[in-house]
């Protein structure tokens, strides 16, 4: 999910104290660990790259929830409900929906084209659906250019913290956050990034709720909080909050249809032991998104009453809203903890884009060009260093220009692979050719519309969101031309067809 806190490049505030300091070297020392024993059972292409198809359920949904919501549910999210009230909750609401969707539509076929076929990449399966390297190589592409943006966004991110708790100032924050990323990414693969989302995961939920429990008691409970707010901005709690309907429902739109298409999450369906086990899935991810979004919602409202009381003066930026509540309103060990969580939740979506970037470089694009790169899992820890290089320099020369590729990761994504996956995999009328015409279309609207914003060429209109209108064109591309082009739909390899109807 795209960090609002790499839409400032301004220092964080200061929390360089020594339960701070002890909190985040114990968790490096604990990713370290994971990176070692994770090194030494990554043995061939597919250890690195789907950890060998050899993780349990749980595993797999705690996973799945820290690269999810990445450091936004601690940074970024408390500050979008500072900012806009309830309207920024239709973000996470259709999270339950979305993991029963994402289970139904793609978590069993993806796993069963790992056994069909051995596939070990999202654009593998869009390749193998349509008997195409040349949409396999576009997904590809598509995928590159939102994951340098993804990393770079996340590399900025994790500099600022290292920045607030260490002060090392930021370039050399972010070079030092890379360096730690590259270390257990490199050695140990999509292995390493898997159990290390698991501990990042716990820490993430842990801390969650003992931010959650702090924030109320802040504000003398729910009741104390809703009479602050109402008596200074009654629209802050209205239903759509401080956001157009259209907007919300945008929102709601986007980041619930736009979920069947993250490759950082869907990827890890590859992985699972035993795809019987994949009907518990939507359940355990719910709930740990519920506990993990409480900080998201709390630390919003809480912030935002205690401006109103006047206890907490207008914060500067929306961004610093969780800071300035660990600072002031909760134990400096929890704080300690927060932004361990913080580091964590970064890291632990990074590392999954490391791994499918390294895949898209090494697997994908030469299987579109008809050649094969031999010795995957050296090539593949090769490029996932010089990937982490790439964003670390792009995040350092321009925080501006980080934020700019950030915002449309999500949306580029969504508009290029919910049609030709999601849907392709689930209705036998979809053809080569809406498949690549909906990637090109989701491509280049998503990068054009995107660019008219950023440079003000445009002013889209109050609660269209550019990614859902990419989406939505994606979407119209793909099932108008695959009608066009409905001879091609019977081409489709008998084992294929096999798994679709499932």
């Amino acid at each position: 999910m795209t960090l609002a806190l790499a839409l400032q490049t301004a220092a964080l505030p200061r929390v360089a104290q020594p339960t701070v300091l002890f909190s985040a070297l114990a968790y490096m020392l604990v990713v370290a660990v994971i990176a070692a024993w994770a090194s030494r059972r990554t043995r061939t292409a597919r250890d690195f790259f789907v950890a060998g198809d050899g993780i349990g359920v749980w595993t797999l949904a705690i996973a799945a929830m820290a690269a999810t919501l990445s450091g936004f549910t601690f940074i970024g999210g408390p500050g979008l409900v500072y900012s806009l009230g309830l309207g920024a909750v239709f973000i996470v609401l259709p999270a339950s929906l979305t993991n029963t969707m994402t289970t139904w539509t793609l978590a069993k076929r993806l796993r069963l084209l790992a056994e069909v076929r051995g596939l070990i990449t999202v654009p593998d399966a869009i390749g193998a659906r349509y008997r195409s390297r040349s949409a396999q190589g576009l997904a590809g592409i598509a995928m590159l250019v939102a994951i340098v943006g993804y990393m770079a966004t996340n590399a900025l991110a994790l500099g600022l913290v290292i920045d607030a708790v260490f002060g090392t100032g930021l370039p050399a924050g972010i070079w030092i956050g890379s360096a730690i990323m590259v270390a257990y990414s490199a050695a140990g693969g999509m292995l390493a990034g898997v159990y290390t989302d698991v501990f990042q995961g716990i820490v993430m939920a842990a801390a969650s709720l003992l931010v959650f429990y702090y924030a109320l008691g802040s504000g003398g409970g729910l009741a104390g909080i809703s009479r602050s707010i109402l008596a200074s901005d009654p629209t802050f709690l209205g239903p759509w909050g401080k956001v157009s309907p259209l907007g919300a429902l945008s929102f709601f739109f986007v980041f619930g249809i736009g979920a069947l298409a993250q490759p950082h999450v869907i990827h890890k369906f590859y992985m699972l032991r035993d795809p019987l086990r994949l009907k518990w899935y939507p359940a355990i991810m719910t709930l740990a998104l519920m506990v993990t979004v409480l900080l998201y919602f709390g630390v919003g409202i809480a912030v935002k009453a205690l401006v109103a009381e006047g206890t907490m003066a207008p914060l500067a930026r929306a961004d610093d809203a969780t800071p300035q509540f660990l600072l002031g309103f909760a134990p400096v060990a929890l704080a300690g903890l927060v932004f361990a969580g913080v580091a964590a939740a970064i890291m632990s979506t990074v590392n999954s884009f490391m791994n499918v970037g390294a895949a898209v470089v090494t697997h994908d694009l030469p299987v579109a060009l008809g050649r094969r790169v031999h010795n995957e899992l050296l090539w593949g820890r090769l490029t996932t260093v010089l990937l982490a290089a790439v964003a670390a320099l792009v995040a350092q020369v321009s925080g501006t220009l980080v934020a700019f590729l950030g915002i449309f990761g999500w949306g580029l994504f969504a508009s290029t692979l919910v049609p030709a996956l999601a849907i392709g995999l689930n209705w036998p009328g979809a053809t080569r050719a809406g498949a690549i015409a909906s990637i090109a279309t989701g491509l280049v609207s998503t990068l054009a519309f995107e660019s008219m914003a950023y440079f003000r060429v445009y002013a889209f209109p109050a609660g269209v969101t550019i990614s859902g209108l990419s989406l939505v064109l994606s979407l119209l591309v793909f099932f108008v031309v695959s009608r066009a082009t409905r001879g091609q739909a019977s081409d489709v390899d008998p084992d294929i067809r096999l798994v679709m109807d499932t």
